[in-house]
């Protein structure tokens, strides 16, 4: 093990340049859930220079892959997250997230003989909403795995994923034009309709529990102030503690809804942009193993800050771990009061601390997936 800790590091050192190549690659050309075309051939490209295997535009979704190397009974998956958020660019990290990935995939081929181990690495997009890994899943992606792996930046460094379960919808309201001044009485209000929602959504909030959040933002309020709007969209979030409880949640937000169009006699129809997030179940042995191998490298587990909320963030990696062992550790980036999705973090994500997060995760990420293997073969 101690050897291939240091034959680990080795690699990654000298890989060290070309990881942070490719993380500020990404992080200058950010491109949004589904639409990450370059995004995805550029990782994918750096795994293939190290013998990978590639299958580009995997089980039909033209901007994931898979890149697959040895053939050892324990079938170890990294994953790669390399979508941006629209206007706010990498402000969760996601590039370095891929820089870790493909360090710890690179790290681990030369040892995939001796260790047993067929190394997998699905690159994953639309994670910022869309659900790429729950589209993945329910085309037979992961299936088999023995454990799946991936690092997500932060403010500090937590072990731990805790993540909301979150389901995200696109609503609209359908009411008719009218001239605001010389024809109100002929108009249906939709921007109406949706103040009335949002008004009962920030009443319920009152008998809601505190593992729930309820949130959104309106993308089309109308056209024009003295036309009554006859269309106003929104798009929104509702997160709890597991799916059951979303379920829960989610009857009493959309009667807020439906009260915003019976008010206004406008109608309202609600589509989900994905399937829910699931929440995170954790493979305890290989958290541990992660745990054990940063703290070894000097990484320090934040002790309850509340920087560290970062791993109640939702993310479709949860669905992956309803399936199979999973681990989603946090590494921080010092970002200070920068914090994920706000574009003060986005500036974080290149430079001298962004770098050592990934070197140091892909380590911990390597000789977790290494020591996992061995116990298991």
């Amino acid at each position: 093990m101690t050897t291939s800790k240091t034959h680990a590091a080795a690699t990654i050192g000298g890989d060290a340049e070309r990881l942070v190549r490719l993380s500020e690659q990404l992080h200058a050309h950010p491109e949004t859930a589904w639409e990450e075309h370059k995004s995805s051939r550029w990782v994918a490209e750096s795994l293939e220079e190290a013998g990978f295997s590639v299958t580009p535009a995997y089980l039909g979704l033209e901007t994931a892959f898979l890149a697959t190397f040895g053939s050892g009974p324990f079938r170890l998956g990294l994953c790669a997250e390399y979508d941006a958020l629209p206007g706010l660019g990498h402000a969760c990290g996601h590039n370095l997230i891929s820089a870790i990935t493909v360090g710890a995939a690179r790290a681990l081929a030369p040892l995939a003989d001796v260790a047993g181990l067929t190394i997998e690495v699905y690159g994953t997009p639309a994670e910022e909403g869309g659900g790429g890994k729950i589209e993945l899943l329910e085309r037979g992606a992961f299936a088999g795995l023995d454990l799946a792996m991936m690092a997500h930046p932060a403010p500090v460094d937590v072990a731990e994923a805790e993540p909301f379960a979150v389901s995200h919808s696109h609503v609209e309201y359908r009411g008719k034009a009218a001239h605001a001044a010389a024809y109100p009485e002929q108009g249906v209000n939709a921007a109406d309709a949706f103040t009335i929602a949002q008004v009962a959504i920030g009443l319920l909030r009152q008998q809601l529990p505190p593992t729930v959040r309820v949130h959104g933002v309106m993308t089309n309020g109308g056209e024009a102030p003295n036309a009554i709007p006859a269309r106003t969209e929104g798009r929104w979030y509702v997160r709890a503690e597991s799916l059951a409880q979303l379920a829960e949640t989610e009857e009493k937000v959309w009667r807020c809804f439906e009260a915003g169009a019976l008010a206004t006699g406008a109608t309202l129809a609600v589509e989900p942009e994905s399937k829910p997030y699931a929440e995170f179940r954790t493979f305890a042995p290989a958290l541990a193993a992660y745990r054990r191998n940063a703290e070894e490298i000097g990484r320090v587990f934040d002790p309850g800050t509340p920087a560290r909320r970062m791993n109640r963030a939702s993310t479709d990696m949860g669905n992956v771990s309803q399936v199979v062992n999973a681990i989603h550790p946090y590494v921080g980036i010092n970002s200070g009061t920068a914090l994920n999705h706000q574009p003060e973090f986005a500036a974080h994500c290149v430079g001298g601390d962004a770098e050592k997060a990934i070197l140091d995760a892909a380590t911990a990420l390597v000789t977790s997936g290494r020591r996992s293997a061995a116990k298991a073969i």
